[in-house]
């Protein structure tokens, strides 16, 4: 059975109106100890927690004890609801039926990320539906909004299962033609979301992408491809997160890379996996996206310098540098912008959607059942 309550998370001004407000938090949990928190501003998961092959549960995403945290400069897009366009806009431009526009450049001072200053992660939504599972937010997000055409109306819907499944559907609809692209930015570490780095590179994961999306210096997609085959970013077998590390390390400050996933339209599919052997702990992915971000947080402070500020998270927890991870279902990032990416342009009378589910359970190593679920 799953349950959902409510209470408060503290107020705020919102970005839009400037009027103050109260953050409403909802509490999801079912009988198998799993639960999930979240709260409408940003649409934002603040905790997530399950338990591990020795029945000790625990918060496996970051977060922040209160709002005051999802606020502050260095927030780094911590469990949000990303939108209009998630990932990168080039330039900060694109054109759309012969017409240019300009958007919010809030990333090196020339390139939109994540849908600009004030896009979907930092915005109040409407609480739309309390379900029996779960919740659904609202947010509308106006004509010019970060720079973009048309008027969008936006629905993140969250819930969990009675079989420990998390899912989230992310849906739009617009007055004029517009770019939509949306995903949860959760950061994970099955560990313990205080765990970091020493917890962090324990896990192994897995992405089923033939390729990944070649990038420029600033990490904007630059149209080109890079086949995986014989490569040291090549996660189509099961690969120990610390060793990956070290072994990119030439290449790369850590994985940041979105991943070209084998994909059928229209259906939903296991695409990934993550675990970690000391605990146990394994999740599933699986969505209807052609693309997956796998980021290892190298942009999150280093804790031996000490001239970084610090991100503190809940219960006082110090979040480092490779202490976590993303693994984000989108559309092609930049796609505005290269004419051999899908289009993610949404057109009046359709219908976007967006679904994930992260499937949460244990491994037994010396179990045949389980050793099959985690290394198909």
């Amino acid at each position: 059975m799953v349950t959902v309550t409510e209470d408060t998370f503290g107020t705020t001004i919102n970005p839009l109106t400037k009027k103050e407000v109260t953050i409403r938090r909802f509490t999801i949990s079912n009988d198998r100890r799993m639960s999930m928190q979240v709260i409408n501003f940003g649409a934002t998961i603040t905790s997530l927690k399950v338990p591990d092959s020795h029945g000790m549960v625990d918060d496996i995403t970051l977060g922040f004890d209160n709002i005051e945290g999802y606020l502050t400069e260095n927030n780094p897009y911590i469990g949000c609801t990303v939108g209009r366009v998630c990932s990168r806009v080039g330039n900060g431009n694109f054109t759309l039926d012969g017409k240019k526009y300009e958007v919010t450049k809030n990333f090196l001072g020339k390139h939109m990320l994540h849908g600009g200053t004030h896009g979907f992660s930092k915005v109040i939504w409407e609480v739309d539906q309390i379900r029996p599972d779960g919740v659904s937010f609202k947010f509308v997000s106006p004509d010019g909004h970060e720079g973009f055409p048309g008027e969008v109306v936006a629905i993140a819907t969250y819930t969990i299962t009675e079989d420990n499944c998390m899912r989230f559907c992310l849906e739009a609809n617009t007055t004029k033609p517009t770019p939509v692209n949306m995903t949860n930015h959760a950061y994970f570490n099955l560990a313990g979301h205080n765990a970091g780095k020493q917890g962090m590179t324990e896990h192994i994961v897995k992405i089923k992408a033939d390729c990944i999306t070649d990038m420029d210096e600033d990490t904007v997609p630059n149209g080109e491809f890079i086949k995986l085959d014989n490569h040291p970013l090549d996660l189509r077998k099961l690969t120990n997160v610390g060793t990956g590390l070290r072994n990119i390390s030439k290449i790369a400050k850590g994985y940041d890379h979105n991943y070209v996933l084998k994909y059928t339209p229209g259906c939903i599919e296991k695409q990934a996996k993550a675990f970690h052997p000391p605990s146990g702990r394994c999740m599933e992915i699986s969505s209807n996206q052609p693309c997956m971000h796998f980021y290892t947080a190298h942009n999150m402070p280093d804790l031996e310098k000490s001239n970084q500020p610090m991100i503190i998270g809940k219960g006082h927890s110090l979040y480092e540098k490779h202490g976590s991870f993303c693994m984000e279902t989108h559309w092609y990032p930049d796609a505005v912008n290269h004419e051999n990416f899908p289009s993610v342009i949404l057109t009046p009378g359709e219908t976007y959607q967006h679904v994930c589910i992260f499937r949460f359970g244990v491994y037994d190593p010396n179990c045949e059942k389980h050793r099959d679920v985690v290394c198909d």
